[in-house]
């Protein structure tokens, strides 16, 4: 399912082969929330003009509305979005500990209410494998307990052997499911996801434990959510010895093209984040030059593109001008048009990374491009 190519150092070249087709890795996975992205991007728009390989939906998000059943009855998420390659799905657990108003941590799983009505729900890890089985997604990620740094080291070391048993119960019950004659995926995958906060000894026992369990592809869980970056570095170059080789890693919720760039470079073949569509949407566009915002003065009268020589949509045909604008209107094509330039630029830019492992002279690109590319213009 997942071949490395070439490598550099630690860096990976590799290719993840899914029912829903190949992705060449590094990539970076298009996070489609509910179901499309913020920003009146479409499956088409994704698939035509902005380089995307894989998307990635939430879990949490469809099982609450409008429930992962009417999905299934709809013919799952493939046919519902009308895209047609691989799909990642999250296991609802980083939503459920995020946004929800959380009641309990049991051992049988999570009970909550939820956001959106408050009605009493609860997700353990049979239910999250049944609502993403429901859902057909190509990858499902195993049911974690995500736990806010900074935590006591006693909590996350309990926290660890609790996503372990919670694994395992995953795995079972995906086992099940995919054997079932009404599945819409059979083939569906599983990612283990590693915890253990920001304690080195416990990410190396976590990691050593679940490589044993021979899954589909491995995550890195709990990292991104507030600690300084060169921690989430360590952390990154802690595990990664003990990551299986001979399957894809994928390092959650991040980040910046720095941090791809820094996490590449550690060893890391997939990543998602909702920055470049969070960020777009409010002028904030990622370039090879740094990041510009076009909310600045500077450029009511720039009749320049977003960036000289991009591809997208939004560069070929408008000024900075006139995005500004739309901007400042609130209309929603100039968030249409931001959030498509910054698609295009994260997927073209794990095109070059993939280019320049190619080629062998990655190191010399990652030093050339990893602060430059995360300093505001």
């Amino acid at each position: 399912m997942f071949q490395v190519l070439k490598t550099e150092g630690t860096a990976r070249r590799g290719e993840l082969t899914t029912v829903h087709g190949t992705v060449q890795t590094p990539a970076f996975q298009n996070v489609a929330t509910a179901g499309a992205i913020k920003g009146a991007v479409s499956a088409q728009d994704l698939k035509e003009t902005l380089h995307c390989q894989i998307m990635l939906c939430n879990t949490y998000h469809l099982h609450v509305r409008p429930g992962d059943a009417l999905v299934k009855e709809m013919g799952g998420l493939h046919r519902f979005t009308q895209w047609e390659g691989p799909i990642l799905t999250d296991s609802g657990g980083f939503q459920v500990f995020s946004l929800a108003q959380l009641n309990k941590i049991k051992e049988e799983g999570v009970y909550f209410n939820s956001h959106v009505d408050g009605r009493k729900l609860f997700i353990g890890p049979e239910e999250s494998m049944r609502i993403q089985s429901n859902l057909g997604s190509t990858i499902a990620m195993a049911f974690d307990e995500c736990v806010e740094n900074p935590a006591e080291y006693d909590y996350a070391k309990e926290s660890c052997e609790r996503t372990t048993r919670w694994l395992l119960r995953c795995k079972a019950e995906l086992d099940r499911l995919n054997a079932l004659p009404d599945t819409i995926n059979p083939q569906q995958m599983l990612f283990g996801i590693n915890q253990g906060c920001t304690y080195a000894d416990l990410r190396r026992a976590h990691m050593k434990q679940i490589a044993e369990l021979d899954l589909d592809g491995y995550a890195i869980g709990g990292l991104a959510v507030g600690e300084p970056k060169e921690v989430m570095y360590e952390m990154i170059s802690e595990v990664e010895p003990f990551a299986p080789k001979d399957k894809v890693r994928y390092l959650m919720g991040v980040g910046t093209p720095g941090n791809i760039l820094e996490a590449v470079y550690r060893g890391v073949d997939l990543f998602d984040c909702v920055m470049p569509t969070r960020n777009a949407r409010h002028g904030q566009l990622f370039t090879w030059e740094g990041i510009r915002n076009l909310n600045n003065a500077k450029y009511m009268t720039d009749s320049a593109p977003i960036e000289e020589g991009c591809g997208c949509p939004a560069c070929q045909r408008y000024s900075r001008s006139y995005i500004r604008h739309l901007l400042k209107a609130g209309e929603m094509l100039g968030m249409r048009l931001c959030v498509m330039h910054n698609l295009y630029f994260y997927n073209t830019f794990m095109e070059r990374i993939r280019e320049e492992l190619d080629n062998g002279t990655f190191s010399a690109f990652h030093e050339k491009y990893v602060d430059l590319l995360d300093t505001r213009i």
